[in-house]
């Protein structure tokens, strides 16, 4: 556990950056719960080694008292020093040398120096095999006598899982992670089959966190979090500390959370099922507990959880059950669901035995919204359109709950009318209480976000129970009437985008907003359009009033430096409402553009979709280029 600057700040490194990040740790809580290491990436040193001793040189001016009285000032507050280096001849950067034929030296420079982490990362290595160069340095540390955590970042290129565990303490198993939710979940889907090759020394590493980074909402954060945590992944802190805002250290220092990270028994999470994106992730704990992570994927809520028997606890009247992100206990007659909202994430620590009598019941409860059309969320909801809410909560205790009662809160100015019953004097165990409300935006609404809240309220022999649960509704603005550069136009939303955001008028770049370049296929450069980075998707509210859009589609010519000739390929799709418009099939970066004409009339809605196929979101940085949107009146 501790902190990497690179997510953050990459390059622009300092050595004050790493004191006030030491200092914040003290001054937080974080090392309190469990923070040690404060780790500096890429760019520390200069470009040349000393040429009297050969050593590495502390960049003059990013760290002019040098390593040594930096290590010296974070071990003073109780903490870690770690740094970075490559097994090649530069590092990745290309700023400084790597270690390749330097292990010895380096370590022992490191040790004099008194660091205690080592990322080792895989650039420039001259094609000498990774087991090879690894191996040297792990050797090289050793000699030091000092230890110093090995942290292989080889990116799960030569499958490291299945050789390293002595070589080093944790190994990367994927390419870089960036602040986007595509990331992340990729990410997920490619570490979480490894759990049998995880435990205590020898870790699967999926990557730095980008909790507080601003790609993701908080609630993506929270999930995140928790299924790095279920997935006993390091915890490394990837942003800057300095500006983290209070939801930020709320999610980074919840210690429920970081108990299940550090648990002593070292098992990886396993993924007991993950149907349709409803994730299940079961993890044993060394007090014979059981977390269970729920993870939604997908853009609408869901109820889904496992039973008592399905996480292989001991049969029980009723168990104790701590919801890790409300931090209050309940207790269950065996069943442990929740209502997920979209892109959120519940977990339980589960106890067999106990007071359970002296907790109240578990209530799954939640909201879903009616989706304005087919495929678009519902929390997009036009200014002057009704649309359904409901609230369900289901009594998952053995005791029962009374006086259940459900409410929901809008914005000023909004309606929302009970069309069902809204509380019940008794819900025993199983028993479900459903409400649904007719709530009406008004016309006229500014566009915008607005918030919607759901409460529940009940009693039982242990006490009062109020829970709550929000969600951010957006009032779309409708695209201009007349012909119009779809690449200026407003969106209602972008649910996806594999690398960093949507660009207008350029390609995606990397994950920085406005890193891209001009839009070109296969050679042919265009002005104006949209770059996407699949899998994405962008919704533009058409109010009915729009015909048709014409558009170019293609693989950008802005690719990786070392593609795999079988990536780098796409799908793009144009859907009006819940219907395919038009359809380019499998597009290659070999390929020219080629023209789209979907038919929009009478649609609410436009939906248009980079689907990366079956070789994943790498390199398939999709153009959408010249797109004329053609639309008229709105039909009475």
């Amino acid at each position: 556990m501790g902190f990497n600057n690179w997510n953050a700040t990459g390059c622009d490194i300092n050595e004050q950056m790493i004191r006030d990040t030491a200092d914040i740790f003290v001054s937080s809580g974080l090392k309190d719960a469990g923070y040690q290491y404060v780790n500096i990436d890429d760019c520390w040193a200069e470009q040349q080694r000393d040429p009297q001793t050969g050593r590495y040189v502390p960049h003059h001016e990013r760290f002019p008292s040098g390593i040594k009285a930096l290590a010296d000032y974070v071990h003073a507050r109780g903490l870690k020093l770690g740094i970075y280096t490559s097994a090649g001849t530069q590092t990745c950067a290309k700023t400084m040398p790597g270690s390749l034929d330097h292990e010895e030296l380096d370590a022992q420079t490191f040790a004099d120096w008194g660091v205690d982490y080592l990322k080792y990362d895989n650039c420039n290595n001259q094609g000498r095999p990774a087991i090879e160069r690894y191996t040297k340095m792990r050797d090289a540390l050793k000699k030091t006598g000092r230890p110093i955590v090995y942290s292989l970042c080889e990116w799960g290129e030569n499958k490291p899982w299945e050789w390293a565990a002595d070589v080093g303490h944790l190994w990367r198993t994927t390419g870089d992670i960036s602040d986007s939710w595509t990331s992340m979940v990729n990410i997920l889907k490619q570490n979480a089959p490894l759990a049998p090759y995880a435990g205590p020394g020898h870790w699967n590493d999926p990557d730095m966190l980008e909790v507080g980074n601003g790609g993701m909402t908080d609630r993506e954060y929270r999930s995140h979090f928790s299924l790095w945590a279920t997935m006993a992944a390091p915890l490394l802190i990837g942003s800057d500390l300095r500006d983290a805002t209070p939801a930020t250290l709320e999610i980074l220092g919840n210690r429920d959370m970081i108990a299940v990270d550090q648990d002593p028994l070292g098992v990886q999470g396993r993924v007991l099922r993950n149907p349709d994106g409803h994730w299940v992730i079961v993890k044993p704990l060394a007090d014979g507990d059981v977390a269970v992570t729920l993870f939604n994927e997908t853009e609408a809520s869901a109820t889904f959880g496992a039973t008592a028997g399905e996480l292989g606890l001991p049969e029980h009247p009723s168990y104790l059950v701590r919801d890790l992100w409300a931090h209050r206990d309940f207790e269950s007659a065996g069943t442990f669901t929740a209502s997920v909202p979209p892109h959120g994430t519940v977990t339980y620590r589960i106890s067999s035995g106990g007071n359970w009598w002296r907790r109240p019941p578990l209530a799954e409860f939640g909201m879903a919204l009616s989706p304005p059309a087919p495929g678009v969320p519902g929390t997009i909801t036009p200014a002057g359109h009704p649309f359904t809410a409901t609230l369900t909560v289901t009594n998952r205790g053995r005791t029962p709950m009374l006086n259940a009662g459900q409410r929901i809160e809008t914005p000023s100015g909004w309606n929302a009318e009970p069309l069902d019953r809204t509380s019940t004097p008794v819900l025993r165990t199983g028993g479900k209480l459903t409400t649904r409300f007719r709530v009406s935006p008004p016309d006229g609404r500014t566009p915008g976000i607005h918030p919607l809240k759901a409460t529940l309220s009940y009693a039982s022999p242990a006490g009062k129970v109020q829970r709550s649960g929000a969600e951010d509704l957006v009032v779309p603005e409708a695209v201009q009437r007349g012909t119009t550069n779809l690449g200026g136009a407003p969106w209602a939303a972008v649910t996806r985008n594999g690398l960093g955001p949507v660009e207008r008028n350029t390609s995606v770049g990397g994950a920085e907003p406005g890193d891209g370049r001009t839009l070109t296929i296969n050679g042919r450069t265009y002005a104006t359009g949209l770059g996407t980075h699949a899998p994405a998707e962008i919704i533009f509210f058409l109010d009915r009033r729009c015909t048709s859009l014409a558009v170019d589609v293609g693989i950008d010519d802005e690719r990786d430096p070392r593609p795999d000739p079988t990536q780098g390929t796409a799908g793009f799709e144009i859907w009006a409402d819940g219907t395919k418009a038009a359809d380019s099939g499998r597009r290659t970066w070999q390929d020219d553009a080629v023209h789209l004409t979907g038919d929009l009339t009478g649609a609410s809605f436009l939906r248009i979709v980079t689907d990366p196929g079956p070789d994943g979101f790498r390199y398939d940085r999709g153009d959408w280029a010249t797109p004329v949107l053609t639309c008229g009146e709105r039909p009475s």
